[in-house]
C-alpha cells in the first residue's frame, strides 16, 4: 500500500514542477508582451507628436506664402 501512495507522490510532485515551468514560461510570455505593448504606447505617442509638428508647420509655411503673396515680390 505504500507503493502506490509513495508513486503517487512522485506523480504529484512531476505535475507541480510542470506547473511551476509553466507559470514560469507564461510569466516571461507575458513581460515580454507588457514590453512590446508599451513600445507600441511610445511608437504611438511619438506619431501624435510628430503629427502635430507637422500641423503646425504647414501652418507656419502657410502663413510666410501669404506674408510673401503681400510682398507682391
Amino acid at each position: 500500500m505504500t507503493e502506490p501512495l509513495a508513486e503517487r507522490l512522485d506523480e504529484l510532485e512531476k505535475a507541480v514542477r510542470h506547473a511551476a515551468e509553466a507559470i514560469a514560461t507564461l510569466r516571461r510570455e507575458r513581460d515580454m508582451l507588457a514590453a512590446r505593448a508599451g513600445a507600441g504606447d511610445a511608437d504611438r505617442a511619438e506619431l501624435q507628436r510628430l503629427r502635430q509638428e507637422r500641423k503646425e508647420t504647414l501652418s507656419q509655411v502657410n502663413a510666410m506664402l501669404k506674408e510673401l503673396e503681400k510682398l507682391d515680390l
